[in-house]
């Protein structure tokens, strides 16, 4: 079941730059370790609904409901675009212009790991991948399938929030050149409104 096939792929999985590595990218530059520690642990905790989802059952509703599919993607798409927006102006969590103001209070890492869910919580394309992604480790024995999910799901969470940490702690080590240049603040301030932006409208095109 915990094969040596999907430890290898979903590390390849977590590894590949998306919203949460964007995002947790963003919050160890503008606060620090801390902060991406924060971004981590909510992306890995937005994990959760899709992995319950996948378990009972719920992700091939979502498959079939187109409407449902539509509401839960458009939320996720006019989310990040939100993001991308609150990154253009330069404020909110993703703020590099004065990064350290609040953000490593318990309430703006509590705000931080917030949003890093919803970022995943708001993308229905997780239920679908683990609903087809999972069963492919699995042992065969019908009675253990929901536990052996649960397995697989808990550890591809643990490998995201420790791969995450370490794209995070990258980022807040440079943290200090960074916002000592202006034209690299602006650089990635930009780069990341782009990438949310991108990243929302490539959403909006996804079907069920």
């Amino acid at each position: 079941m915990i094969s040596a096939e999907f430890l290898l792929t979903a590390i390849i999985v977590v590894l590949a730059p998306g919203t949460g590595v964007i995002f947790t990218l963003a919050s160890g530059l503008a606060g620090g370790r801390n902060a991406a520690i924060a971004a981590a642990f909510g992306c890995s905790i937005g994990i959760l609904p899709h992995l319950a989802a996948a378990i009972l059952g719920l992700a091939a509703i979502l498959h079939a409901s187109a409407l449902l599919f539509q509401v839960v993607k458009i939320a996720g798409v006019l989310f990040l675009l939100w993001m991308a927006w609150q990154s253009l102006r330069d404020k909110g969590s993703l703020s590099l212009q004065g990064a350290t103001s609040g953000m490593g209070s318990p309430r703006g890492l509590g705000s931080i790991a917030v949003k890093a869910a919803l970022i995943n919580i708001l993308n229905p394309k997780l239920s679908l991948f683990f609903l087809a992604f999972l069963p492919q480790f699995l042992s065969g024995d019908t009675s253990r399938a929901s536990l052996e999910m649960s397995l697989l799901g808990l550890i591809f969470m643990a490998m995201t929030f420790a791969i995450f940490v370490v794209y995070g702690t990258f980022a807040a080590a440079a943290r200090d050149k960074v916002l000592g240049n202006p034209r690299i603040l602006q650089t990635m301030r930009y780069g990341f409104a782009a990438a949310f932006a991108g990243l929302g409208l490539k959403l909006a095109f996804t079907r069920a």
